[in-house]
């Protein structure tokens, strides 16, 4: 299983990224996936879930309103559409799956 998180950075207040997290290895359309993100001291925050077939969705509080799980299984790839970021969205933010975590990718909201 390889997952590759990309389209991380740094973002103003109030502004939009979108990150993807390209999967291989497994069958994607079979599994529901993953966004989480971890800040230094503290332990790694569950964002947001999508079942396999991508009818459904659950979001943490922090992030409901704002952020929105999507995913192409024609393409093997999951994607966390992120606006009205906040400072209190900076972390790094990782994609999981069976277990298995992608690298991370770092997001940074600052003025």
């Amino acid at each position: 299983v390889q997952l590759v998180e990309s389209g991380g950075g740094l973002v103003q207040p109030g502004g939009s990224l979108r990150l993807s997290c390209a999967a291989s290895g497994f069958t994607f359309s079979r599994y529901s996936m993953r966004w989480y993100r971890q800040v230094p001291g503290k332990e790694r925050e569950l964002v947001a879930v999508i079942t396999n077939d991508g009818d459904r969705t659950e979001y943490a509080d922090s992030v409901k309103g704002r952020f929105t799980i999507s995913r192409n299984n024609a393409e093997n790839t999951l994607y966390l559409q992120m606006n009205s970021l906040k400072f209190e969205d900076t972390a790094v933010y990782y994609c999981y799956v069976l277990s298995y975590w992608g690298q991370g990718i770092q997001v940074t909201v600052s003025s």
